[in-house]
């Protein structure tokens, strides 16, 4: 019994300290203790008024869940900030009368990112990412809702991939 208490032991010893060095989202050791995301404004030629509010607190969010960095408003180790660049709605399939079927809401951010530790490290991308619904529905209430959460989860979760995460 002391036996297997003792490797029980071990084994939880060995779980917790190599936790230092690796977690589970991917970053490994981030050598730098804070980050800053600036406000992204709204660029798009079509204009959802809010959204740029809600895509910056999303970025904040996944980051503070993610990483152990602290948040910061100047200053930061990390730098992101950018702008939202498109937002979209097209037709994607048409009735057999020529009307749309389903429609496709895109959302583009361009991300500059910056890592005063490691600039090797810095860049300037466009990420993009689609909802698609029903053309018979309107781009309004708990449809846009659901649109903004499903694409700024995916926008933020690809920065996030493309900044910190090193697999």
């Amino acid at each position: 019994m002391k036996s297997i208490l003792k490797i029980l032991s071990l084994f939880l010893l060995f779980t917790v300290c190599s936790c230092k060095y690796y977690n589970f989202t991917g970053t490994g050791k981030i050598d730098a203790d804070t980050f800053q995301v600036n406000y992204f404004q709204n660029t798009a030629d079509l204009i959802e008024p809010g959204i740029e509010r809600t895509f910056t607190i999303t970025l904040q969010e996944i980051l503070q869940n993610q990483t152990n960095l602290n948040l910061v408003s100047q200053g930061g180790d990390l730098l992101y900030e950018g702008e939202i660049t498109e937002y979209r709605i097209t037709p994607m399939s048409a009735t057999a009368d020529q009307r749309a079927a389903q429609n496709r809401l895109t959302i583009s951010v361009l991300v500059r990112f910056s890592n005063r530790k490691k600039e090797d490290d810095d860049f300037e991308k466009r990420f993009s990412f689609y909802h698609d619904y029903p053309a018979n529905e309107q781009m309004t209430g708990s449809r846009l809702t659901t649109a903004l959460d499903e694409i700024f989860e995916r926008i933020t979760q690809d920065i996030f991939n493309e900044s910190l995460a090193k697999w």
